[in-house]
């Protein structure tokens, strides 16, 4: 399998991602940068955390307007699998291939740290090896992860099962004494209606070896490689 991973000026987790693709996985990595429009094929695109043309405007305002970024944007339109993590939620956000929008953290501080996350949503290709109701453990590090939408697309998003994953207790108890960075209803990732793009604020290729703590995210890399193998 290849998995395609955009490099912004200001990316800072491509090789992080592709890491845990080529060395954990045992799959192919493809590094596409931000000037071109060729996706070489590939069967997947993850589009990776940082600071995509250093946040300048709003996180992603200007990777948006990337060559990269349109061929991303047709490639999610004809089915194609799509990830966004951290800034590449962001990214995914401005794009509108995702609803809503980031703001600062309601500390107004960067925050890095491990939180848990309930899995809302087990039937996605990202997150088909997981239970639903299953509380993982995956660092975040973002000073803008505060999601933010309006009313009625919450409660489009939040009817249609497209709340993917929440911040949480360790025993999956979702309040706002877990919520991280003030996010509405405790989200941390979405997919859109159709289930082929995804974007949280955690890093799960920072979850997905035992050395870095925690192996909890692995299980998104790898339910795509089963969904697409089986596919």
């Amino acid at each position: 399998m290849k998995f395609g991973i955009p490099v912004y000026p200001g990316s800072n987790c491509d090789r992080d991602v592709g890491w845990v693709v080529e060395k954990v996985l045992g799959h192919e990595a493809v590094y596409l940068w931000h000037g071109e429009r060729d996706l070489k094929g590939v069967d997947c695109v993850i589009v990776p955390g940082g600071f995509s043309y250093g946040d300048y405007l709003r996180p992603g305002a200007m990777a948006k307007l990337s060559p990269v970024t349109e061929a991303i944007c047709e490639f999610a339109e004809r089915g194609g699998l799509v990830m966004g993590i951290c800034n590449g939620f962001q990214i995914l956000l401005e794009t509108g291939l995702l609803p809503g929008a980031m703001l600062p953290n309601k500390t107004l501080s960067f925050i890095c740290k491990f939180v848990h996350l309930r899995i809302e949503n087990d039937q996605t290709p990202f997150t088909s090896l997981y239970r639903k109701g299953e509380v993982v453990r995956i660092p975040i590090a973002h000073a803008e992860g505060n999601y933010t939408c309006p009313p009625e697309t919450l409660k489009e998003i939040e009817e249609n099962g497209q709340v993917v994953l929440r911040y949480s207790s360790p025993s999956g108890e979702v309040s706002e004494e877990f919520n991280p960075n003030g996010s509405l209803n405790n989200i941390a990732g979405i997919c859109n209606r159709r289930g082929n793009v995804f974007g949280l604020m955690p890093h799960p290729e920072r979850a997905s070896e035992a050395i870095l703590g925690s192996t909890d995210g692995l299980k998104m890399f790898q339910s795509i490689v089963e969904g697409v193998v089986r596919a």
